[in-house]
C-alpha cells in the first residue's frame, strides 16, 4: 500500500472509530508527517522497517526537541505502526521503544536578593502600590497559592497573632504564620488604603478599585511587570514566590514536613521537589568557588 493512502487510512480510523477530536487527529498526523520527512524514501508500507523508530528516536533526541515531543511524536508514529499491523498492511514486528526519561520538573525559583529587589518595585504613593506591596510581602511570607491569597478574607487574618487560616485545595483547612514585615504592610494597606474605600464592607482582604477580589491575569501582569523593573530576567509569575517561598526556608535548615504543612501539600513528595532545588542550588555555588 502506497503511504499517502496508508496514512489517509490512519486518519479515518482516527476520526471515525476512535472519536478523536480534530485537534487531537490532527496532532497524530502532524507527528506521522515528521517522520515521513525523514524517511523522505519510504514511499510503500512495505518499505518500513522495525528498526526504523529507533532511528526516528534518535534523530528527534539529536535535534535538541523537548523530550515530552520526542515522546509524543515516538507514541504517534507507533500507534500507526500498531495500525498497519492490524489492517495487515505491515507484517514485520513493532518494537517496544524504551523512551527517553522525561527530566524532572523544577519549579522555577529566585535568589533572595531577587525576591528583595522585586518586592522594592511597588509604588507605595499610591493605592494600587501599596496593595500590591501587601500582596507580595503576604505570598512571599506565607507560601500561599495565588487562588488562596486573591480570595483572601479579612476574617482568615490574625495580624494580633502574625497567623492566617488558608482554606486549600479540598476545603483542607491549615494555619500559616506571616512575618512582621507583610503583617506591616497589610495593616498599612488597610488603614491608608482600604478602610477609605467605598467597598471596604466587602468580606475580602484585596480588592480593585470595583470592590472586587484582584484577578489572576491582572496579579500576573503586576508582577511580571515590578521583575521587568528590578531587572530580573527569569521568567517569573506569582507562583514563583511560593516556590521562593519553600525553597529559602529549606535553604535555611527549615523541616521538610514543616514546608509541607505550610504549603499544604498532601503528599510530602510533592514538597520533596523544592529539596532539589536546594540541591541544585548549592552544587551550582560549588561549581562557581571551584572554576
Amino acid at each position: 500500500m502506497e503511504i499517502v493512502d496508508a496514512v489517509d487510512l490512519f486518519r479515518q480510523y482516527l476520526l471515525v472509530e476512535k472519536g478523536l477530536s480534530l485537534q487531537t487527529w490532527i496532532s497524530y498526523l502532524d507527528d506521522i508527517k515528521a517522520f515521513f520527512n525523514y524517511f523522505e524514501n519510504k514511499k510503500r508500507t512495505d518499505d518500513l522497517l522495525e528498526t526504523d523508530l529507533y532511528e526516528f528516536l534518535r534523530f528527534e533526541l539529536s535535534l535538541g526537541l523537548a523530550v515530552s515531543t520526542v515522546l509524543r511524536r515516538l507514541s504517534s508514529t507507533r500507534s500507526f505502526y500498531l495500525f498497519l499491523k492490524k489492517e495487515g498492511h505491515y507484517k514485520g514486528k513493532v518494537p517496544e521503544v524504551e523512551p527517553p526519561k522525561k527530566p524532572k520538573y523544577l519549579p522555577n525559583c529566585l535568589s533572595e536578593e531577587e525576591v528583595d529587589k522585586l518586592l522594592e518595585m511597588p509604588d507605595l504613593s499610591t493605592s494600587s502600590g501599596l496593595r500590591d506591596k501587601a500582596m507580595l510581602e503576604t505570598m512571599y511570607a506565607s507560601g500561599l497559592r495565588v487562588s488562596e491569597l486573591l480570595k483572601l478574607e479579612k476574617g482568615q487574618v490574625n495580624l494580633t497573632k502574625g497567623v492566617i487560616t488558608v482554606f486549600g485545595k479540598g476545603a483542607k483547612e491549615r494555619k500559616v504564620p506571616i512575618a512582621d514585615y507583610a503583617v506591616e504592610y497589610i495593616k498599612k494597606y488597610i488603614s491608608e488604603v482600604r478602610n477609605k474605600s467605598e467597598h471596604r464592607k466587602s468580606k475580602y482582604l484585596f480588592l480593585n478599585k470595583n470592590g472586587e477580589c484582584i484577578s489572576r491575569v491582572y496579579f500576573f501582569k503586576q508582577v511580571k511587570k515590578y521583575a521587568a523593573l528590578a531587572g530580573i530576567t527569569t521568567n517569573v509569575s506569582p507562583h514563583t514566590l511560593r516556590h521562593s517561598f519553600a525553597t529559602h526556608l529549606l535553604n535555611r535548615g527549615a523541616q521538610l514536613r514543616m514546608v509541607q504543612e505550610m504549603l499544604g501539600h498532601t503528599n510530602i513528595a510533592t514538597t520533596q521537589i523544592y529539596t532539589h532545588i536546594s540541591t541544585e542550588k548549592i552544587k551550582d555555588d560549588y561549581d562557581k568557588i571551584m572554576k
